[in-house]
């Protein structure tokens, strides 16, 4: 049987699927190598946002160059007889392996590294004037080779341009992401935050709307009860590490770290404290 051709790419097979897309493992006739293929569905005007969102990945893709980002090389629009856009492909990096929240569980040592590639990608992002808005385990990709990429740059933000309707996931979002349509570094961290806590406790914070009440914001004091520290879900994590991440997690935003770099030297130090331990344990890590 002969493969499934797009246009100029051969179809290896599927990848997966997100909110409103497949991503396709392909191979591009003109220089045999692999890429992935973001396909998005235009079904109607309603749907034109989606091709926006396509579009501003690619370009916020084109302003970062950094190991831990995932690359957008170009972007096809697909029209129909009548010449409407039917559908687009976006052109992106391969990544041989899976999202952060296909893998587990994942040893202290190497999850604790793996962030600290997080913090690197995040750190380069911030210094372009960019911030992610959206990160969360399903947008962190690990290699096979072990290296974490940062992925999905439809939500990002540029730093100095207007603000639509701010979305999100409402378990990593920051109280001021939710309430105040803010997206800046220290919304990252909380982001951030929010995502090593899953991956540590397999439990998500309590989220900063109530999502039973239509979106309503949960103040402080109500987020604070709800909230269980890392240390009553997981024993074996450092003291140091907990520390970090509650504070990523602060209610309030200027109680968090200042920086990305920050985050990442104190990560850098945490790992250097478990790295005794790791090599044994990454021997047994399975996907």
């Amino acid at each position: 049987m002969s493969a499934m051709q797009i246009g100029k790419f051969e179809v290896i097979g599927p990848l997966g699927t997100g909110a409103h897309s497949t991503i396709l493992q392909i191979r591009r006739k003109s220089d045999s190598k692999t890429y992935a293929l973001k396909v998005v569905p235009i079904d109607g005007p309603e749907d034109m946002k989606f091709y926006d969102q396509a579009e501003h990945e690619l370009r916020v893709a084109g302003m970062l160059n950094h190991p831990n980002l995932l690359q957008a090389h170009a972007l096809e629009k697909v029209r129909n007889w009548i010449f409407r856009v039917k559908k687009v492909h976006l052109l992106i990096e391969y990544v041989n392996g899976k999202t952060l929240d296909t893998v587990g569980p994942i040893p202290l040592p190497h999850l604790v590294q793996i962030f600290v590639q997080v913090a690197e990608g995040l750190n380069h992002m911030h210094r372009q004037g960019v911030f992610h808005a959206d990160l969360k385990p399903n947008n962190i990709i690990l290699s096979k080779a072990n290296q974490a990429k940062i992925i999905d740059y439809g939500l990002a933000w540029i730093r100095g341009e207007g603000k639509g309707r701010i979305q999100g996931t409402p378990e990593y979002m920051a109280p001021e992401q939710s309430k105040h349509k803010m997206v800046n570094e220290r919304t990252d961290m909380y982001n951030f935050g929010a995502a090593l806590y899953r991956m540590l406790t397999f439990r998500h914070p309590p989220a900063t709307v109530s999502l039973e009440d239509g979106g309503i914001p949960v103040d402080g004091k109500m987020w604070k009860r709800m909230f269980t520290p890392v240390q009553e879900h997981n024993a074996t994590a450092p003291e140091e590490l907990c520390s970090l991440v509650h504070q990523c997690l602060s209610y309030n935003a200027r109680k968090r770290p200042e920086t990305m770099s920050e985050i990442q030297g104190k990560l850098d130090r945490i790992a250097d404290d478990l790295k005794q331990s790791s090599d044994d344990e990454l021997e047994n890590f399975e996907w």
